[in-house]
């Protein structure tokens, strides 16, 4: 081969060379060779305080999406690098309740019942409480949590239904209609005082009231039959005991036989009062 023929071949050999090194360089033992993610621990080259907001707020986002078991591995990293701040505690035992580990979860929220996320703490502990069918504890946890934060819609609707839950039907209208004039396009919200409504055998009002808030008729369709389902409960559980005892089990256990799949209707939002 001539020296010309050699200097005509030799780039294309360089180059040769530098493809055949990319390619080892994604291609290792059989298995692609990616480069490695940006770490979560540290988002960005920010300045400390803006890392640690920003890695707080991707956790709360996990949350927001329901990726519950993620933000704990998360949480777990936050804490490694950054502390243990108030908020990153209140989403540690809101995950832990929406994955199931209800002992673990109220442990974390009993060590935040005199701080800065009392209410948050105080509500968490209510909706474990509700979800174990415990509505005596349940509603009494649940108020504090509206003591501390009177306005908050969240509280004040999860108080209303576990009322309602509970039997305890006339004291479950205040906190759902203040929860309801606080935000009057709250689905939930506005259901719910709908089936306080049908619970005290005015099936008008409660119409009126899911037609002023445009709620589809499947949603007015599930109102009325949840409310048919309790009132199918006060009176299994007041034809089960003795005539002595029944006016207080229809006040104290009527809904020991409400499927657990209904408690969603006031178990499925963070404890920190945000709307899904």
């Amino acid at each position: 081969m001539s020296a010309t023929t050699f200097s005509r071949i030799r780039p294309w050999l360089v180059a040769g060379t530098c493809i055949g090194i990319a390619a080892c360089s994604t291609i290792r033992n059989g298995f692609p060779n990616h480069a490695m993610a940006p770490s979560l621990i540290e988002p960005s080259k920010q300045p400390a305080t803006d890392s640690k907001a920003m890695y707080l707020d991707l956790i709360r986002q996990m949350q927001q999406q329901g990726s519950y078991y993620a933000s704990l591995a998360h949480i777990d990293a936050f804490r490694l690098r950054y502390g243990d701040p108030p908020e990153l505690q209140r989403m540690q035992g809101d995950a832990l309740r929406e994955t199931g580990q209800d002992d673990a979860a109220a442990k974390v929220y009993q060590g935040m019942l005199h701080g800065s996320q009392a209410a948050s703490a105080w509500h968490g502990l209510g909706l474990i409480a509700a979800r174990q069918r415990r509505y005596a504890e349940a509603e009494k946890d649940l108020q504090e949590a509206t003591r501390i934060e009177p306005v908050n819609v969240t509280y004040l609707n999860d108080l209303g239904y576990a009322r309602l839950a509970a039997g305890d039907i006339a004291n479950a209208h205040e906190p759902l209609a203040e929860a309801a004039e606080l935000e009057p396009t709250n689905t939930k919200v506005v259901s719910n005082l709908a089936l306080w409504a049908s619970l005290q055998g005015d099936d008008v009002q409660s119409d009126a009231i899911m037609q002023r808030a445009n709620l589809p008729q499947s949603t007015r369709d599930a109102v009325h039959k949840l409310a048919m389902q309790m009132r199918l409960q006060t009176r299994l559980a007041e034809t089960a005991l003795p005539s002595p005892s029944r006016d207080k089990a229809a006040m104290a256990t009527p809904s020991q036989g409400i499927p657990s799949t209904l408690l969603d209707r006031l178990g499925n939002t963070p404890s920190n009062g945000s709307q899904p």
